[in-house]
């Protein structure tokens, strides 16, 4: 197949590297070159090719006694294309990357479980999606077991993942019916969104939903770069910003088990690295290590990832001399806005063409943001839901989830539950989640502008910025922060009078003082949990009382009198966990 070919499929692109003797994948102290790494995935694919025969023959029902599972509904697609449901209970180790390429050669399909999840979490996620069997780290084995006792639908075993994979020696082609499984359509994954704002959902990942990133990438490598991953693979954003450009460009991948912040740079000096991705808040995490004068001393040219704050991309940049790169992106990849370095400081680049902002009431779309002094003055008509108007992108849907695919497709269109405003010039402002807007005395507030200036207060590691109920109407701004030192109410208080960006109101009613927030594995801070907890913590935390505009130490008496001003609103239900 010649290179100029588009390259549509994650098969193909492992295809072109299975005569590559060059590094392909680096963990701990062992190489694999691109050539034995493809040999270990065809070698996972006879496996998965043997394990679906047996399943057949045995006539073996995953969804057996399951409610929904009807016959010829959803639920039994997969069974009728013979396509084995792997579910996975791994750290990131080699064994789950072989499973993966062995998945996208034979057209079965690998269910990444969450290790972090409790048993019967776990339970619920390998029963929606239809796993047959499931493989672990010896590490997971009593969970693993766990999840496989309280499932409805048990599994027909739960072997150790841990190599030599238990079936017969990877030999001879794959199976009559795998080609129809491994078009650009043919579905390899099933991942579970984050879960920050509600119920993970199995998200389809198909062969083009990992190419096409992977392809667009690989355009910012060489095969001679070397490529970082230590967030999880269980989780999109290894998968397509680090796994995949690494198998499109033939870089090198470095696996690391589990992300350190500490480790971080150790890692990049002791393997050469020249690109990294991340999620969420593990730069923040890094930039919290104490700074030496060799920061810059090493071989890093790209960081690359979502979700990080303009504060800690642009220090993580200055401090180890590299090109922070901080796209907008999801699980689902349905809407996707490209970084634009001249634009507006904070901005996530222009509006691409076919995505609006819509009010997600009544479905029209807002006007641009009118911006006076850094802050954005007209929230109320600005701000809106980010919607791609003329489909659906890269979102092939939702795994037997008709609910939330209505939630998110309407009229053809795709909703991203994303807030964001654009000003005059059709550049983009992330403004918050859906379940993350704010109005405060009748006034509507992006959360995002919030956390970007409180996260320039000296000593600040991480913050974030939630609503909780005021006791007559609306809601309060709330603020959890890490920090690395002692936190100084006054000076705290004088640093945001001085931010022309931020309105009065969108100072902070609460500020929580914590050792740590919230997370998913991913780095993305859970803030439901936080405003479920409100001021009812253990953790210090810091007040302005009504009409006065100076914190001081929230106290069990100034928490009884705001728990009084809830019922003699009656809104005492807000309060209710």
């Amino acid at each position: 197949m010649s290179r100029e070919t588009p390259v549509e499929t994650l098969a193909e692109l492992l295809e072109l590297r299975a005569g590559d003797d060059r590094p392909g994948l680096l963990f701990e102290d062992r190489t694999w070159s691109w050539r034995e790494y493809v040999a270990e995935c065809r070698a996972r694919a006879a496996w998965m090719d043997a394990r679906s025969g047996t399943a057949r023959a045995r006539g073996e029902d995953a969804r057996a006694g399951v409610p929904g599972a009807a016959s010829g509904g959803p639920a039994r697609t997969a069974r009728r294309t013979g396509a084995l449901h792997v579910g996975v209970l791994f750290d990131n180790v080699p064994e789950l990357l072989f499973l993966l390429g062995g998945a996208a050669l034979s057209g079965h399909v690998l269910v990444a479980l969450n290790p972090t999840r409790g048993p019967a979490e776990l339970a619920r996620d390998a029963d929606a999606t239809d796993v047959d069997v499931i493989l672990h780290d010896p590490v997971h084995a009593g969970l693993a077991a766990e999840a496989a006792a309280l499932r409805s639908a048990p599994p027909a075993g739960v072997p150790s993942g841990s190599a030599p994979l238990p079936g017969p020696p990877a030999t001879g082609p794959p199976a009559a019916d795998a080609s129809a499984r491994t078009g650009p359509g043919g579905l390899v994954m099933l991942i579970f969104t984050s879960g920050t704002s509600g119920r993970p959902r199995a998200v389809k990942v198909t062969q083009r939903k990992i190419a096409v990133p992977g392809t667009s990438l690989a355009a910012l490598l060489t095969p001679e770069d070397v490529v970082y991953c230590a967030m999880p693979l269980f989780h999109s954003g290894a998968i397509m910003a680090a796994y995949a450009p690494a198998a499109a460009s033939g870089a090198a991948l470095v696996l690391r088990r589990r992300f350190s912040a500490s480790g971080l740079m150790d890692d990049v000096r002791r393997y050469g690295v020249t690109y990294l991705h991340y999620v969420g808040k593990a730069l923040s995490y890094v930039l919290a290590t104490p700074e030496t004068p060799a920061d810059r001393e090493n071989t890093l040219k790209i960081a690359f990832g979502n979700e990080g704050s303009a504060t800690a991309t642009r220090r993580f940049g200055e401090r180890f001399g590299c090109h922070v790169i901080d796209a907008f992106g999801s699980t689902e990849t349905a809407i996707a806005i490209t970084p634009d370095p001249s634009g507006p400081p904070g901005c996530l680049g222009r509006l691409p063409e076919g995505v609006e902002i819509r009010d997600p009431a009544t479905g029209e779309r807002r006007p641009p943001g009118i911006i006076e002094n850094g802050r954005l003055v007209n929230g109320d008509e600005a701000i809106g839901e980010l919607v791609n108007t003329r489909g659906l992108g890269l979102f092939d849907g939702y795994y037997n989830d008709p609910e939330a695919d209505r939630e998110r497709i309407r009229d053809g269109a795709f909703w991203s539950g994303d807030m964001a405003y654009a000003d005059g010039d059709g550049y983009v402002f992330f403004a918050g989640r859906g379940t993350e807007r704010l109005r405060v005395d009748g006034e509507n507030l992006a959360v995002a502008p919030i956390e970007a200036a409180v996260r320039e207060f000296p000593g600040v590691v991480e913050a974030a910025v939630y609503p909780v109920p005021d006791a007559a109407a609306g809601d309060q701004v709330m603020a959890a922060l890490v920090t690395s030192g002692a936190w100084d109410a006054a000076e705290f208080a004088a640093f945001l009078d001085g931010r022309a960006d931020l309105s009065r109101k969108a100072v902070p009613r609460y500020v929580r003082l914590s050792a740590e927030l919230p997370q998913t594995p991913s780095h993305k801070v859970v803030k439901r949990l936080l405003a479920a907890e409100a001021w009812r913590t253990g953790d210090p935390v810091w007040w302005r009382p009504p009409r006065e505009r100076e914190w001081r130490l929230l106290t069990p008496e100034d928490t009884r009198q705001i728990e009084h001003e809830f019922v003699r609103h009656g809104r005492e239900h807000l309060l209710e966990r």
